[in-house]
């Protein structure tokens, strides 16, 4: 049964991808703008345009034009960047990495931060302390990642400067790495030093990214928890004299983290949305960054390669998500 419930979500979504693809190309083609316009000099003349364009395969019909390029995604090229002149796939796989480590940091930092809040507020309930705590929560909550982004600027930046501004590593003492997944090789090669300074660049963004998604993930949990607290099966633990956190941790946690776990999933794809503007604001080299530029300079290939990542990781990280839900609870399966 689990199978046949992975098989059917992975076609859903190869149907979804080829969906994104076909939007994306349209929509780029749609927009007012001419990316040869934008790397052309004013001096070229009527035939070095054309050149250009049938360079590019802009001369070509737009059906002419999907398909060309459809058949090379599906090989795995998504062709060359107008305006880095570099293949799609190596700047995608350059930039990468910077991203997904800045999410799951704030992926996993939200999600503690969060649960602790929840299993707080619970052992806290009907006493004025609660109060405080949902009127924070309710702040973070209401407050976008952008203007905690800029928030943290100006005070951790700015007015108390005791973090670095922008960039994911200072440039004077970055090593030579081997993989772009700098964190993790860091932490794995024992170079605490670069590994500070690489956790020290993202301290302001993942806070920025993180705590929206720690209201959310405490809000939802607290609501399971105070559900799982009235079953049967946690007031005998009571009787038997278990203390509050042992009740809450050991008896109601483990039945209360499934509707959570599933929000948390469609959360980070939210998430990895939402680091397009905050790699922005922070200069961090990830492809949110570079995203914008291509939008900026009009790089039609770049701005293909990108969305259908970012379609890509959405999926898969939603396909990951229901199978985990479908794990603790096997009647999800049959939904």
């Amino acid at each position: 049964m689990m199978l046949h419930h992975l098989l059917g979500r992975m076609l859903t979504a190869f149907v979804t991808l080829i969906g994104v693809a076909i939007v994306i190309f349209c929509l780029l083609r749609i927009v007012p703008g001419d990316p040869v316009a934008m790397m052309i000099s004013p001096s070229a003349t009527p035939a070095d345009i054309a050149a250009l364009r049938a360079r590019y395969g802009l001369d070509l019909g737009l059906f002419q034009q999907f398909v060309i390029w459809f058949k090379a995604v599906t090989a795995g090229d998504f062709g060359a960047s107008i305006s880095l002149r570099r293949d799609v796939v190596e700047l995608i796989g350059e930039r990468l990495p910077a991203t997904l480590e800045l999410a799951f940091a704030a992926l996993v930092f939200g999600v503690l931060a969060g649960g602790t809040i929840a299993v707080i507020t619970t052992l806290l309930r009907r006493t004025p302390l609660e109060a405080v705590f949902e009127f924070l929560n309710g702040l973070f909550l209401a407050v976008p990642d952008f203007v905690w982004a800029l928030a943290l600027v100006l005070v951790l930046g700015v007015a108390f400067p005791v973090l670095p501004l922008s960039g994911r590593l200072d440039p004077a003492s970055a090593p030579a790495f081997v993989t772009p997944f700098y964190l993790l090789e860091s932490l794995v090669r024992l170079d605490f030093a670069t590994f500070s300074d690489l956790v020290a660049h993202m301290v302001m963004p993942v806070l920025a990214l993180g705590l929206p998604l720690a209201a959310i993930v405490a809000r939802i949990l607290k609501e399971s928890l105070l559900e799982a607290m009235g079953q049967d099966y946690v007031l005998l633990a009571r009787l038997k004299g278990m203390s509050p956190l042992r009740l809450v941790l050991q008896e109601a946690l483990r039945n209360a983290v499934g509707p959570t776990l599933t929000l948390t999933g469609v959360q980070f794809t939210f998430m990895i949305g939402g680091t397009v503007i905050i790699e922005r604001i922070f200069a961090y080299p990830g492809l949110g960054n570079m995203a914008i530029d291509a939008v900026i300079n009009r790089d039609l290939p770049l701005i293909q390669g990108i969305v259908l990542i970012f379609g890509a990781l959405f999926i898969l990280i939603n396909i990951a998500t229901d199978a985990l839900a479908v794990l603790l609870d096997p009647r999800q399966a049959h939904g």
